[in-house]
């Protein structure tokens, strides 16, 4: 069932359903089996051989989990989809599927401080180099970035915690100038809002824990391939891809039975079962987490406490003409905003929510905060957090589904501690500039 012949409302409750599998159910039925027996000795044969592509170990494919990656597949306009146990083993296998000793990756140097530990830290111990673009904007600052051994460019959607919009469509002309595919992590956006795929991306990965299912209740993590790059150009870029037996499925092949089956990051049937659930409301849901995010927004960058707003909806966002561009039905529900009197005033601020959990998670039905400078970048040093805009008073928030005024009234009251916990010369400063 394609995306393009039915509605997406239609095709996130549709899409992947194998009536005949379900025996008979309009539910995804939850496959808890660790193997699956074979009808006999060719069966066996033809499955481990590929030529039969029915199950065998639930580590490289179950029912319950194909059925979630024909609907993820759907959703996001691509060909194939694969689930894993989190969103960081996605991004992992993805990458591990382009890259090995030698190669190297271009990335946005504004994304998820997890994903930049990983480029930095663990691809570096497996001999792969990373180069970080600050000015996302600039084509030449992308094509400055790459090298011969490059493999790859990386970016996310919407960027996590200061809301940059990644203009896809200039850094995917940059990528292709060189025959190297864009991955972009999708998580913030969902493919409702934004199907990267279609703006030229080529791969694109999810952290399904966030509003994909949006109970906040099991990690998953997808990758999902748009089946446009053409993987059988280069023999010697990617020589472990069999282009031979599995042409432009090349790729995906390596990825599903090679990368992911070998490591094992496999996602619980029952975790993807929950995540075919959360999905069936998705454009209900982050509807009205834009809706709220949008209205929260614009009352948080009135209040004198509150220095800056860093959300695409608003107008005074260097991102906001990108973000109406490429994002189709609204902003996403995460943003940052930054209170006058630094770490003291947010931890305040926090202390004295009572709607917002204080958490590391997003995407939730439930409104959630964190500060970044003690929690995602504290093992980063000022200058460094500094670069990446990330202020003491700076605070994160995922926006639930919440009635908006009151959300606005837990955060007024947040304010209120904030200011207590303000000295003086600060306030005066925040009100002047008001």
């Amino acid at each position: 069932m394609s995306i393009d012949d039915i509605g997406f409302a239609t095709a996130q409750i549709h899409a992947g359903q194998d009536r005949g599998a379900a025996h008979g159910s309009r539910v995804v039925p939850i496959h808890l089996a660790s193997g699956f027996a074979f009808d006999d000795f060719d069966q066996a044969r033809d499955r481990f051989s590929g030529a039969d592509d029915g199950y065998s170990y639930t580590r490289m494919g179950n029912p319950t989990t194909a059925a979630v990656e024909r609907k993820l597949a759907a959703l996001e306009g691509g060909r194939e989809a694969l689930l894993v146990g989190s969103g960081q083993a996605a991004l992992t296998v993805a990458l591990l599927g382009l890259l090995r000793a030698g190669d190297h990756l271009v990335s946005s140097r504004h994304i998820y401080e997890g994903s930049r530990g990983l480029f930095r830290e663990n691809l570096a111990g497996f001999g792969i180099q990373v180069s970080f673009v600050d000015d996302i904007d600039d084509p030449d600052a992308w094509r400055a970035a790459a090298r011969p051994e490059t493999r790859a460019f990386f970016g996310e959607s919407i960027a996590n915690p200061r809301n940059q919009v990644l203009d896809i469509p200039l850094v995917s002309a940059v990528a292709h100038e060189s025959d190297l595919p864009l991955i972009v992590d999708n998580t913030f956006a969902t493919p409702f809002l934004h199907r990267p795929l279609e703006w030229g991306a080529d791969l694109v990965v999810h952290s399904t824990s966030k509003f994909l299912s949006g109970h906040g209740a099991a990690l998953g993590g997808a990758v999902i391939e748009g089946g446009s790059f053409g993987w059988s150009g280069d023999a010697a870029r990617w020589p472990q891809l069999d282009r031979a037996t599995h042409g432009d499925r090349a790729f995906f092949v390596h990825l599903r039975n090679t990368v992911a089956g070998r490591l094992g990051p496999t996602i619980a049937p029952f975790n993807a079962f929950l995540l075919q659930q959360g999905i069936e409301t998705l454009s209900l849901r982050v509807a009205r987490h834009s809706a709220n995010a949008l209205e929260v927004a614009r009352w948080l960058q009135e209040q004198p406490e509150v220095t800056s707003v860093d959300y695409v909806g608003l107008e005074s966002s260097p991102w906001h003409a990108t973000a109406r561009r490429l994002l189709a039905r609204g902003d996403g529900s995460v943003f940052a905003f930054t209170v006058a009197g630094g770490q003291p005033a947010a931890a305040a601020l926090i202390e004295r929510l009572e709607l917002f959990s204080h958490m590391s998670h997003l995407g939730d039905v439930r409104s959630l905060i964190m500060h970044p400078t003690t929690t995602s970048h504290a093992r980063l040093s000022d200058q460094e957090r500094a670069q990446l805009g990330i202020d003491p008073g700076m605070l994160r928030v995922s926006i639930g589904i919440e009635d908006a005024a009151d959300l606005i009234r837990d955060l007024r009251a947040g304010l209120d501690a904030a200011a207590a916990a303000t000295p003086a010369e600060l306030q005066n400063a925040a009100i002047a500039r008001g």
